[in-house]
């Protein structure tokens, strides 16, 4: 016979369910967008159990490692002492220095590094925060449709409202700020944007972003210029930056990550940059959440961006070449799309008769190729898929055979 001594406690298996608190959820908890491609990767990996050879084109996982010289100042930084304490809130000013320098080099945009740039946990975490510092409950946030879903989080934790705005092909995916009614815009606060973009590798030019300095300041507007892809674009075009245009920083920042250009995803590092007063209210919060990132991944990351970027533009050749690849093996089946101009992503129409959601499913299931169904980035993005360049050209050319075997398209 079992005893228990005075003090022991009971097992979660043994506590009655009378014992167990009720837990509700924040109202901000409720209504969170959904994961959408939570989903397709947990169908893909069933597939891949099943024993199939799928080819993951969905996702947007950089494929290649991370440069040999980053990853040894990583090394080399872990075992500073220094770096083995907390660091100054709002990071190292080393690296704060070794953007700027970046910016001026590439861009020709002059940052001061104290007041112009903070450091984040990789960009998604700027790109919520800004709702979130910007935005109250009743106010407005223009957003691209089709555009990357977790800008949609940060509206929704600020308990604010979403107004789309269509990217559409005839208007090379660009928005038509003169579609949107006057009675959004007085209620608009902010704005995303998203060039080279993600789904559509669209880009902007100069006027494009000429324009939307007019725009902004006109309606009071702050733009949130998502930059992570800004690295990568094709044919001899190089991307342009928002803050390149004179007044950008007066109505924006731009947000700036690591993960693409120097194959950093995991490392989660990413900047801030621009207008001061945002950057003020983006350090404040962070110094809420956080103690910025650990000082050896600031070492690593300040050698990424002050080293010769050969690596980069090794990288960007590589993109081309697997997208020159890509659409020359669609040709070959009859699939018919333009050549995305940047980004790593490419959007390509479904044929008729099929959903983006619909194909994407029997292209998983008769071809074991996955493809992200355009629905998921907003309902301007039904009739497309989207197609990553992060497998070797003989996998995409692969991938587009097996497609072009189930006879949907005329060669």
């Amino acid at each position: 016979m079992k005893t228990t001594e005075v003090g022991d406690i009971p097992s979660t298996d043994q506590a009655s369910v009378s014992d167990t608190i009720r837990i509700e959820a924040a109202q901000r908890m409720q209504g969170l967008p959904t994961q959408f491609f939570a989903s397709l990767v947990k169908r893909a990996n069933a597939k891949a159990a099943e024993g199939h050879d799928v080819i993951n084109l969905g996702q947007g996982n950089p494929d290649q490692p991370t440069p040999p010289h980053i990853v040894a100042s990583l090394q080399e930084s872990a075992a500073n002492p220094m770096y083995h304490k907390y660091p100054p809130f709002s990071g190292y000013g080393f690296l704060k220095e070794a953007i700027a320098t970046r910016y001026k080099e590439d861009y020709g945009v002059y940052l001061d590094p104290e007041t112009e740039v903070a450091i984040l946990f990789g960009g998604k975490t700027g790109l919520v925060e800004i709702s979130q510092i910007l935005l109250n409950p009743g106010d407005t946030c223009l957003v691209p449709d089709p555009g990357y879903p977790d800008y949609w989080s940060g509206v929704h934790l600020a308990g604010a409202e979403m107004t789309f705005m269509p990217l559409l092909e005839k208007n090379n995916y660009l928005p038509d700020y003169e579609a949107i009614p006057t009675s959004t815009l007085d209620r608009a606060k902010l704005m995303f944007l998203n060039y080279p973009n993600n789904p559509t590798g669209a880009i902007a030019d100069e006027d494009f972003y000429a324009k939307t300095i007019e725009f902004a300041r006109k309606h009071n507007i702050v733009v949130a210029s998502d930059f992570a892809y800004g690295a990568i674009g094709f044919d001899g075009i190089r991307p342009k930056s928002f803050l390149e245009l004179p007044g950008a920083k007066d109505v924006g920042v731009e947000f700036y990550t690591l993960s693409k250009t120097y194959n950093m995803a995991g490392w989660r590092v990413g900047f801030a940059l621009g207008n001061a007063e945002v950057i003020r209210l983006i350090n404040l919060m962070q110094d809420h959440y956080y103690v910025s990132l650990f000082g050896g991944i600031q070492a690593a990351a300040a050698t990424a961006l002050t080293a010769p970027q050969t690596c980069v533009d090794e990288l960007v050749a590589m993109y081309e070449s697997r997208r020159n690849a890509l659409y020359g093996a669609l040709a070959r089946i009859g699939w018919h799309a333009s050549p995305s101009p940047g980004s790593f992503f490419c959007w390509l129409p479904v044929p008729k008769g099929y959903t983006s959601t619909t194909f994407a499913d029997l292209l998983l299931e008769k071809a074991h190729v996955v493809v992200a169904p355009g629905i998921g980035f907003g309902t301007h993005g039904e009739g497309y898929v989207r197609v990553g360049l992060l497998s070797s050209e003989a996998r995409l050319e692969e991938a587009v055979e097996r497609v072009g075997r189930l006879g949907l398209f005329k060669g």
